[in-house]
Order: structure tokens, then C-alpha cells, then sequence
């Protein structure tokens, strides 16, 4: 008869960023390890508040699968002597198969005989194998871990009990110490100690004890009293995603109150006012009109009772807070920008790489190099903005509020009267602040952007500092994103090689000791995430890898490249180009003298000075292509070739005994491999008209 299976994990508090990964964990590996198991089952669901993580396998069977199996030993030449007996081999693979000789037979695999017994594999009950949960539970990863008491555990917070049931039977395991049982546990104020008589009634046995398990109904319900409250008090209440996710995981039964600050507050910035509010007390702000209020709107974990004490009691922390704010504010508009430029000279930024100071330098450098690359007109404005990037670092405000890094950049920047495009380019020299996030809208915050980040990357990655697994402490792979998003965006035509090429040189002028390898680590690293952003538009592995292993170069144009290419890849038309263009570069390790030139008089076939005519013919209108971007017409001029290249191959012997004639022709095909690969290594793909 088939059971229900209850599986949960009771915590200390999980911190709210933990959850979602960690339930999800839960589920997926609940589900492969039925699958491994061979345990059918109807449904397979997951719950997480702060205190718990759970899973619910509904109708789960009694017992595996039972399977019959074929095994495939020695060949028969190996499992029979010369007297057609079974030999030692035979013998020993049946035995190991819990079989005998008389359970062979044999089958003909191409050409091969070989030896074959079939076994059965009887399923075992399900509930003695339950207790393996024990192995998933502790394979759940956190972003942290801790251990406490005595324990060798290492889990994101202590485990302080085990409810485990199969059916109405308790799963005997022990974790930590923490023997598994029937019990869990409600709201920790409102409820206390629960016993759970079976499975299905899990979710709603913690409903009736304020605790709601499933995070989805937990925001659902969020978003109900959001919007009564609104409609209720004529506001706005601009829900923000990840705010919204991290408050249904800091509660387990969500109720949700306005509370109210003076208006006197409102003369703070905006930012300072959503940061104290979302940031900090994980509070959603209000608005009217698109003016914010002075109101706020916070999540209690808990019922109605005593609500308005508890609204006086976040009210209170909030006008702490905004206080300080206001006092921070009112005291740095009293200094200067030099006053905290001079901070910045004590203050270190990496101990290898300097002072914040060090790295304003550097980064002013970088930004004055590139925007004259570009041709920029704002270049005044560009040296002004490096300048001063890093100011708002040594102020009050931001020292308190380190979120608001860039944002207090710009309004004090303003307030001393710089002008509005180098005030501007301080906050965005930020952005993007995730990997996907908003990008500079200024040409000036878009080129300090990436000057500042690009030190960040070259400096690290020069001393050793690369990021492995999920280390990446100076978010290394997030700000080299930033930059190669920055440079599409804009459409820039910097190549990666001269950024990286022109900072470590920035870099070797303050005497910094560089690893040898700097050059090379920093390309497989940028190379890493371009493949990574590409592969988010849905380009394949096999062209990103032949656009940009020869070199990054300009990203949008590898970007347009790859495109190019992925639309040519399944277009049975470019069949013959490709297959000639390939059949050229196959031939190219063959060439033993690069600096060979073609010798027209030691042709010895029309196809011979025919393509090398038509190679001469294409080579600049080829490069005007490339110059201007022209990704299409290129790639079209070289699959031109396709028919004098291929008659080139069917009617020489391009390995001709004589010497001259074979470095002549294979100089031929150099030079046209020079042209194909300046645009992509066609070999790395794999060409669907193949298949």
C-alpha cells in the first residue's frame, strides 16, 4: 500500500538569502534520489520558512522497482578454452553476478561474441531505505556554514529537531544528535510543540499554529494585505522583487501594518530614505503621485494582536535611524570634497594594490587613456570624474549607509557645485551593481565604469587574487560582465586585449610586481564570462569558441559574428563555403615558413593563379568589410572563394615532392587562412549540414 513520506529539517533562524536555494536543494535532491531508487510516487513537494525545510512525498510505493538486468562479461574466446569448457573467467563473472555457467548466453556484438547472463534485481522496502535521507540532509550547501557545540557538522544554522515519517511510522536517523520523531513545532510565540499524526496533514496542522509553509501562499498573502492597504489608505506601495522575497523569508505568518516618521525627514534624499527603510528594516516604502510619504509599510511575524504596539515600536527604530541619517547628512555638507579626498590617502583599498588614493590614480589614467581612444569630447569631464570617484567613501553617510556608495557621490558632488555629468558619472561608475543590472546611461559614467573596474580585475588577477568555485570575494566575474555589457552597449570599438594590455602597463608604472601570467589569466577570464553572456543569447558553445578563442577583440562585433555564424550554421546553402573554407584551414599547420610570399612564376595549374587572383582581389575590400563592421558581407566575400578553393585542391597535389612548388602552394593557403581567421576559426564548429 503506498505511503505518504514527511521529511523536515528544523533550524535555528535561517538568514532569508539562504532558503530559496536551500529548499530547492531539498526538493531536487529528494526527487533524484527517488529516482535512483527506483521509488514511484504520485507528488513530490517542498516547504521553507526561517525555522524549517521540508518535503512531502505523496503515495510513495512500498518498494523499489524490481528490474531485470543483462550483463555483459568476457568475450568467448576469453570464457571457453580450447576444449569448450567455461574457463576461470567465465566462472568468476557469473559468480560475480550471482549466477552460474548454465545461466550464459551469448551474443554477437559487431562482429564479436561475447558472454551474457541475466539477472534480477529484486526491489527492497521503502522504508528500509528512508534512513539514507539522513545523506541528503546533510549534502544541502549553504553560502555559510557554522558549527556549534560539539559538532562536526558544518550547516548554515544549528538543527534542533528531525520530524520523519513514512506513513504514520517514524524514519529512525539521527543528525547532530537530534534524533528524528513524529513532532515539529508552530509559530515560536504563538504555539509551541506539535505532533503530527501523519504526512498530509503537515501543512495544514502548522496553518492552524500560525506558522503557513509554502512560501509562494506566504507571499500571496503579502500581496493581498499590500494591496487592501493601499486601496484602504490611497498610496503606492512600490513592491520591489527582491525585497518582496526577502521578507516572506524572514516570517512565517506574515502581517502586514503602516507606520508613520515626521515629515521633517522628507528633506533627506530619497535614497537615503528607501535605503533605511528597505535595506535596513526591511520596510516597503510609500508613495502618492510619485512622491514619497512619510509612511512605511512593514511585515510583522505574527497575528493582529497588539499590532499598534508594534507599530510604535518599529516607528521608533525607524526615527532612530533617520536620525542618524539626518545628522550624517547635515555634517558632511559642512566639509569639503578635498577634505575627503585627503581621507582616502589612509585608507587602504588591497594590501597590494595601495590606498584608495593609489587606485583614484590609476583609475584617472585609465579613464583619460580610453576616452581618447574614443575621441571623446568630454574629456575635462571624464579626468574631473576619476578624480573624485572614491570621495563619498570617507563620508559620514555613506560610512553608515554603504549602500548608498556612488548615489551620496553624486548629491554631495552637486551640492559643492561640480557639474551635473561629473556628478552623474560617480554614481553610475558603479553600475551595473549585479550582473544583469541597469548600465550606465553617460558616455562619462559609462568610460570611469570601466576604467575602475577594469583596474580592480587587473590589479587582483595580477597579484593571485582569482576567483575559484564560489569565491569571489572582489566580484571579480560580476564587474568583468559589467564591462563587456558597458562596451555592447555602447557600442565601443576597444578591444579587450588593449584594456587589458594598457592597465597592466598602468599597472607595472607604480611598480607593482605583476605575475608572469597576468596576461594570459586575465584574457581566459574575461573570455570566460563573454562566453557566458553570449551563451544568454542562445549562441552555441561550439561558435562563441570560434569567434573568440583566437581573440576577444571587440565584443559587439564577436557578438554580430556569432550571430552570423549560428545562422549559418543550419543553411544547407553554405554548405560548399564552409566545407572549403574548412578544407583551408585544416592545411594550415602544414605550413613551415609564414613569411614565405607567393611566387606567381611556380604556378604550375590555371586553378593555382586562379585562386590566388581571386584571394588578391578580395583582401582589401575583405578588410574595408571588417573596418566597418560589415559582419554579413564578409563572411559572404570569403564563401565567394568557395569554388576556386575547391578546384585549388582538387587539381594540385599541395604536398608536391618538390619543395618550392609545396611551399608556394601551402603559402597560398596561409595567406587565405590569415583572412578566415581574422573573422572565426570555422573548424570549431560543428556544422549541422554534417549530421
Amino acid at each position: 500500500m503506498a505511503q505518504d513520506i514527511l521529511i523536515e529539517i528544523g533550524l535555528e533562524e535561517l538568514p532569508a538569502r539562504f532558503i530559496d536555494d536551500a529548499e530547492a536543494q531539498f526538493l531536487n535532491k529528494t526527487i533524484k534520489w527517488l529516482d535512483e531508487q527506483r521509488i514511484s510516487y504520485a507528488s513530490a513537494v517542498s516547504f521553507s520558512t526561517p525555522r524549517r525545510l521540508a518535503v512531502l512525498i505523496e503515495e510513495a510505493a512500498e518498494s523499489q522497482a524490481s528490474i531485470e538486468e543483462e550483463a555483459k562479461g568476457p568475450t568467448l574466446k576469453i570464457a571457453k578454452d580450447d576444449q569448450d569448457n567455461w574457463t576461470k573467467a567465465a566462472e568468476g563473472f557469473t559468480r560475480g553476478q550471482g549466477k552460474t555457467t548454465d545461466d550464459i548466453y551469448i551474443k554477437e556484438v559487431k562482429g564479436t561474441s561475447y558472454i551474457y547472463v541475466k539477472k534480477y534485481i529484486e526491489g527492497k522496502s521503502v522504508q528500509s531505505l528512508l534512513p539514507e535521507f539522513k545523506d541528503i540532509i546533510e549534502s544541502i550547501t549553504f553560502g555559510k556554514n557554522m558549527r556549534w557545540a560539539n559538532e562536526t557538522l558544518r550547516y548554515a544554522r544549528p538543527i534542533r529537531w528531525l520530524a520523519a515519517l513514512y506513513g504514520n511510522e517514524v524514519i529512525p536517523f539521527e543528525i547532530a544528535h537530534v534524533k528524528t520523531s513524529n513532532v515539529t513545532y508552530g509559530h515560536r510565540f504563538l504555539s509551541g510543540k506539535l505532533t503530527i499524526d501523519e504526512p498530509k496533514q503537515y501543512e495544514q496542522l502548522l496553518k492552524d499554529n500560525y506558522v503557513i509553509a509554502d512560501a509562494k501562499k506566504r507571499e500571496d498573502i503579502i500581496v493581498k494585505q499590500l494591496d487592501a492597504l493601499q486601496e484602504k489608505n490611497t498610496f503606492q506601495i512600490p513592491v520591489d522583487k527582491d525585497l518582496l522575497n526577502e521578507v516572506r523569508n524572514l516570517v512565517e505568518y506574515p502581517t502586514a501594518f503602516v507606520g508613520s516618521f515626521s515629515t521633517s525627514f522628507l528633506a533627506l534624499p530619497n535614497e537615503v530614505l528607501i535605503t533605511s527603510m528597505a535595506e535596513h528594516q526591511r520596510y516597503f516604502p510609500v508613495e502618492r503621485d510619485g512622491e514619497l510619504l512619510p509612511k512605511f509599510v512593514g511585515v510583522r511575524n505574527g497575528d493582529e494582536h497588539e499590532l499598534e504596539t508594534v507599530i510604535r515600536g518599529n516607528e521608533k527604530v525607524l526615527r532612530a535611524r533617520l536620525a542618524d541619517a539626518e545628522f550624517f547628512f547635515e555634517e558632511d555638507k559642512k566639509l569639503s570634497i578635498d577634505f575627503f579626498q585627503e581621507k582616502l590617502t589612509r585608507v587602504v583599498f588591497q594590501e597590494k594594490l595601495g590606498t584608495y588614493t593609489d587606485k583614484v590614480n590609476r583609475v584617472k589614467t585609465i579613464a583619460k587613456h580610453f576616452a581618447e581612444e574614443l575621441s571623446l569630447k568630454e574629456l575635462k569631464e571624464v579626468e574631473r570624474a576619476a578624480e573624485i570617484s572614491k570621495f563619498d567613501l570617507m563620508t559620514n553617510m555613506v560610512n553608515e549607509f554603504t549602500e548608498l556608495q556612488g548615489i551620496m557621490g553624486e548629491k554631495y558632488a552637486a551640492y559643492f557645485g561640480e557639474a551635473k555629468v561629473v556628478s552623474q558619472a560617480i554614481r553610475e561608475h558603479y553600475l551595473p551593481k549585479q550582473s544583469h543590472g541597469e548600465l550606465p546611461a553617460m558616455t562619462v559614467g559609462a568610460v570611469l565604469s570601466i576604467a575602475d573596474k577594469i583596474d580592480t580585475i587587473a590589479g587582483c588577477i595580477s597579484v593571485g587574487l582569482i576567483p575559484s568555485g564560489s569565491q569571489d570575494p572582489y566580484g571579480l566575474r560580476r564587474q568583468a560582465m559589467g564591462i563587456l555589457r558597458i562596451l555592447k552597449d555602447q557600442n565601443w570599438d576597444l578591444t579587450i586585449e588593449s584594456l587589458i594590455e594598457y592597465t597592466l602597463s598602468v599597472l607595472k608604472k607604480t611598480g607593482l610586481t605583476i605575475n608572469a601570467s597576468a596576461k594570459d589569466d586575465l584574457l581566459v577570464f574575461f573570455a570566460s564570462r563573454a562566453e557566458y553572456l553570449m551563451r544568454e543569447e542562445n549562441i552555441e558553445a561550439d561558435i562563441i569558441h570560434a569567434v573568440v578563442d583566437n581573440q576577444l577583440g571587440i565584443f559587439h562585433v564577436a557578438v554580430e559574428k556569432a550571430h552570423v555564424l549560428a545562422a549559418k550554421k543550419a543553411d544547407d546553402h553554405f554548405k560548399t563555403s564552409q566545407e572549403a573554407l574548412v578544407r583551408v584551414l585544416n592545411l594550415e599547420n602544414k605550413v613551415e615558413n609564414t613569411d614565405y610570399k607567393v611566387n606567381p612564376s611556380l604556378f604550375q595549374t590555371e586553378s593555382e593563379k586562379v585562386l590566388y587572383e581571386s584571394v588578391e582581389a578580395v583582401k582589401s575590400t575583405y578588410a574595408e568589410y571588417l573596418e566597418a563592421q560589415k559582419n554579413e558581407e564578409a563572411l559572404q566575400l570569403l564563401a565567394g572563394l568557395a569554388d576556386d578553393i575547391h578546384a585549388f585542391f582538387d587539381h594540385n597535389m599541395i604536398m608536391d615532392d618538390n619543395e618550392e612548388v609545396r611551399k608556394n602552394r601551402l603559402s597560398i593557403i596561409h595567406e587565405l587562412s590569415v583572412l578566415i581567421l581574422q573573422y572565426a576559426d570555422l573548424r570549431k564548429i560543428a556544422w549541422k549540414q554534417h549530421a
